[in-house]
């Protein structure tokens, strides 16, 4: 009589596991996103044209190896899921242009608070342990990050900043439902697809469609493609699936203190002395988010 709660606990442990390595593996990939961004406008590429070249490559790449058998429906909510990335990522680079690049980060990686509220508004009650999550990751991403100061004082960028993080929020919870039953690949896929049409016509509209002229150019669009979306988005989607949108975005947030610590590495960035306080927070937020109420590890 106790094999089977024996057997659901060594299952749920695995789902957890698999599902904590997932989200780990896609902050980490995610985390190198600035520093590729940072080298295709040191080669003088448009931000709008890296863009769509990043997804563009993916979505040609993907897309003859994985739609097969893909029904109408199912390309259509895989686009939509696309396209809320694609909205996300525009709010967050049209706060970027104005209010600093620090309350830009905190207001997107707030993320899973509005995945919480928007659980809680459908009626799905939050733990503890998840509000106690939230607030230690807010805590230390202001340490990592920066609080907003003089300069964040723009209504609309705090607006378009607080828009990037509920989009994302609203992008991870689409993702697990309407993703269900689709591998990390396809997901991935036609999420590149919508994304890639997407940039490409604002860089358009914009006269700033352009192809890479260096191998610099190249370089930056190509790492850009491989390693913070052929390697990041479909981990995400594994994390998404083992864990549920609202644990997995609670581990996303050590996205930036990965990003910190290889800026200082590949870019000589210094660090902060408040860094160390800050990741402190983040992974204790990260560590108490896994953890169900009773203590131990909560079954995916």
């Amino acid at each position: 009589m106790t094999a089977a709660p024996t057997v659901h606990r060594a299952a749920a442990r695995s789902a957890l596991q698999a599902g904590v390595l997932w989200a780990l593996l896609a902050a980490a990939a995610f985390s190198t996103l600035g520093i590729w961004g940072k080298l295709a406008a040191q080669a003088g590429l448009p931000s709008d044209a890296t863009l769509a070249l990043r997804f563009s490559l993916v979505a040609a790449l993907l897309l003859p190896l994985t739609a097969r058998g893909v029904t109408r429906p199912q390309a259509l909510r895989m686009l939509a899921v696309g396209g809320l990335y694609a909205l996300a990522t525009t709010c967050y680079f049209g706060a970027l242009g104005r209010i600093t690049a620090g309350a830009t980060g905190l207001l997107l990686y707030l993320a899973p608070a509005f995945v919480i509220l928007f659980a809680w508004l459908r009626g799905h009650v939050p733990a503890r342990t998840q509000l106690a999550a939230v607030g230690l990751t807010a805590a230390g991403l202001g340490l990592v990050v920066g609080l907003p100061g003089p300069a964040d004082r723009d209504p609309l960028g705090l607006l378009l900043g607080a828009g990037a993080g509920a989009l994302y929020a609203l992008y991870l919870m689409v993702s697990e439902r309407w993703l269900a039953g689709q591998s990390a690949w396809t997901g991935t896929a036609f999420m590149a697809l919508t994304a890639g049409a997407y940039f490409a016509a604002r860089a358009a509209l914009s006269g700033t469609l352009t192809l890479p002229a260096t191998g610099a150019q190249w370089g930056a669009v190509l790492g850009m493609a491989l390693i913070p979306t052929l390697v990041a988005v479909p981990a995400l989607y594994g994390a998404v699936r083992h864990l549920g949108a609202a644990r997995a975005s609670l581990l996303g947030t050590l996205e930036p203190l990965f990003t910190v610590l290889l800026a200082a590495v590949v870019l000589q960035e210094a660090l902060r002395p408040t860094l160390l306080a800050g990741g402190g927070l983040i992974l204790a937020g990260a560590v108490l988010s896994q953890l169900r109420p009773g203590g131990g590890p909560r079954p995916a």
